[in-house]
């Protein structure tokens, strides 16, 4: 088996059988790939069935003199699924990442944005444009539901669920939630599909997508990433702001105003509750209030 196989019968693996998404099976390849034009660099020639843990080893060291911790940290966890697979189907008895270590990157906390700021950017589309309703309904959802961009795309119609308040959602691994539909989301979305959407000459296949571009097809997250981008820079916002920041924004004003942690991981659809913790170290004004309020010495 050469490395190209081995790619290949990997990624169909972490498509079908794990159900892992698009973007994460597209990373998981190309981190084994930055392996490959390592090994071909050097002239070395390895299979994956048996190249050695002082290899791989190698191929980290010369990898942490070029990208940061974290990013190392990610392609390393790629290269571990990757040899994990083989093990999993029998092409090799040992995986030779399982000894090296990742490097220590710390807890990252998220960026997040103001009430106010979220308000000003909304504020900043230009609803006199064609596409005006859909990009307020599209940030009015991503803030509202606390989304991530690819599950604000693949939204579809039949996914609303205006009587109950709710919209399903498809997260991760496919899995699916319940999010909670605020009267003023909702509004925004009736607003795009009966004033803008319904005027669009919609592509058979996309006729139950929520969100369409101008030619009647899904938006792509890239487009979400230049609206966001374009509205920063429209008002003079020095932040960095992404999709993501919309989703950090969600949960961290939700703790701000007392809700629960265990709902805020549920809303999220995070599998542990570690990764919403996150969100108590962003707050600390937060943190301040119940140390004053409840700690005998505050």
């Amino acid at each position: 088996m050469d490395w190209n196989q081995a790619i290949t019968q990997f990624t169909s693996y972490c498509t079908i059988e794990r159900g892992l998404s698009a973007n994460t099976v597209q990373n998981y390849s190309m981190d084994v790939q930055k392996l490959v034009d390592f090994l071909l660099a050097r002239s070395l020639s390895p299979s994956p069935l048996d190249i050695e843990q002082e290899t791989l080893s190698q191929f980290i060291y010369e990898l942490a003199k070029q990208v940061k911790p974290r990013s190392q940290a990610r392609v390393l966890s790629g290269l571990k699924a990757f040899f994990a697979y083989l093990v999993f189907e029998d092409y090799r008895t040992d995986n030779p990442t399982d000894l090296i270590e990742s490097p220590k990157i710390g807890r990252k906390l998220p960026d997040t944005l103001s009430e106010n700021e979220i308000d000003a950017l909304i504020a900043a589309i230009d609803l006199s444009k064609p596409e005006g309703h859909r990009n307020k309904a599209l940030l009015e959802t991503l803030y509202g539901c606390g989304l991530r961009v690819s599950e604000l795309v693949a939204l579809r119609m039949s996914d609303l669920y205006f009587n109950e308040d709710f919209i399903k959602v498809t997260g991760k691994g496919q899995k699916q939630r319940l999010v909670p539909l605020s009267t003023l989301t909702k509004k925004y979305i009736t607003q795009y599909i009966e004033e803008q959407r319904v005027h669009i000459p919609i592509v058979p296949e996309f006729s139950d997508t929520l969100f369409l571009n101008r030619r009647g097809k899904q938006l792509t997250r890239a487009m979400i990433f230049t609206i966001i981008k374009q509205l920063a820079k429209k008002i003079g916002m020095d932040k960095k702001v992404s999709p993501h920041t919309f989703r950090h924004s969600f949960a961290t004003h939700l703790l701000q105003n007392g809700a629960d942690l265990r709902a805020i991981q549920q809303m999220l659809g995070h599998e542990s509750i570690t990764t919403t913790e996150v969100y108590v170290h962003v707050d600390r004004q937060h943190l301040t209030e119940v140390m004053e309020k409840f700690h005998p010495r505050g």
